[in-house]
Order: structure tokens, then C-alpha cells, then sequence
């Protein structure tokens, strides 16, 4: 089964995105950050999410993301499924920070748990079965909606589908968005370019 290594974001400014994401996210070899500026308007059809083990860690996350420049895009609050809040990073990228449990356990940390890449679709069974012929495998499946694919033992950053308008709602932004999505999969399965023009490349020769 394919890994996928890391998510590398295309960025106006490296170094000033790595000051950001080191104290913001510290999220090491899991993110990867390159010179870019294609021309890009509005929502770029996908997100990151960080999932966290508790609601003060959430709170911390954000926090240090928004000292650094980030923009709210939903305030961290309670749900029916956990606690969570969205920001925009300085380079356009969304973030959501969440957690399953409603109450702490403990202290806040800056441990991650899961670093997921959602990625907005068109036609979310037509993708599902573009991914299925490229080697991942299904762990959930909700019809036309939703998808969560396995992740390798290896595998830093694990993989999901939504439709895009859905998976705008959910960042908080309207679903317009033109050009470049500014961001590539690093995996083994690579190279190619899926339907909805997300591009997979192979790990960069060490």
C-alpha cells in the first residue's frame, strides 16, 4: 500500500513559512514547504486537519498560529463530534486543530496525533475509485460523500475525500476558488495528477 510521506505547500515566502509553521505546528519532516506563487483565488479545494488528544491542545495550537499571523475562519468551540476550531495560514493554507474528546485530560502539549489532508472533489466516488486503481485502500466509505482511505505504517499524513462544497462549509470559506492549488502529495505512489488536479510526487533523493 502506498505511503504518503509528507504534504508539500507552495509558498510566497519559505523561510518566513517555516518561522511560522515551526511555532505554530511544529509538524517536522510531515510538512514540506517550496517556492511558490502561482496565481490562486479563493478556496483551493482542500485542507489540513491536526487532530489533538485534548480541548486545551486544540486551544494552544491555534493560539500560537494565530500569534504568528494566522487568520480565524471558525473560533474553536464545542460539537457533536469534539472540539475544534480554523484558521488560514499567512500563506493561504487552511488548518483545522481538533479533538474527539469535549473535556481535558490534562495539561495542553504539542503533540499531533494525525496529520490529515482532505481534499475537496468533484465527484467524490469517481475520485474514490481513481485512488482505489493507484493502490490505497478504503478504511471508510459513506456513499457520495465522504471517504478515509488507510494509511501505511510508514505513512506521515493519511488522506480523505469530501465533496467540495462540503468540505468548504466545514473550513468556513465559500467554495469559489481558480488556479493553482498550491500544494503536492509526497508519496511512493507517485508521480500523477488525479481528476480534480491535485498533484502526487515521489519522495525527494535524500
Amino acid at each position: 500500500m502506498p505511503s504518503i510521506r509528507s504534504v508539500s505547500l507552495g509558498v510566497p515566502d519559505p523561510a518566513a513559512a517555516d518561522a511560522f509553521y515551526t511555532a505554530a505546528f511544529g509538524l517536522g519532516p510531515r510538512l514540506q514547504l517550496r517556492a511558490g506563487d502561482e496565481p490562486s483565488e479563493g478556496f483551493r479545494g482542500f485542507t489540513l486537519s491536526l487532530v489533538v488528544s485534548r480541548p486545551s491542545t486544540v486551544d494552544a495550537l491555534l493560539g500560537a498560529a494565530l500569534d504568528g499571523g494566522a487568520t480565524a475562519l471558525k473560533p474553536a468551540a464545542k460539537s457533536f463530534w469534539g472540539y475544534g476550531g480554523v484558521v488560514r495560514a499567512p500563506d493561504g493554507a487552511i488548518w483545522k486543530v481538533a479533538t474527539s474528546n469535549k473535556k481535558d485530560t490534562g495539561p495542553a502539549t504539542r503533540d499531533v496525533d494525525e496529520v490529515a489532508l482532505l481534499l475537496g472533489v468533484a465527484d467524490v466516488k469517481a475520485t474514490k475509485r481513481f485512488y482505489v486503481e493507484h493502490g490505497l485502500e478504503v478504511a471508510k466509505s459513506f456513499g457520495g460523500k465522504y471517504v478515509q482511505f488507510s494509511a501505511a505504517p510508514d505513512s506521515g499524513v493519511t488522506l480523505g475525500l469530501y465533496g467540495r462544497r462540503a468540505l468548504a462549509k466545514d473550513a468556513g470559506v465559500p467554495e469559489d476558488g481558480v488556479g493553482s492549488h498550491r500544494m503536492a502529495v509526497v508519496s511512493d505512489a507517485g508521480p500523477f495528477t488525479d481528476p480534480d488536479g491535485f498533484t502526487w510526487e515521489p519522495p525527494r533523493s535524500e
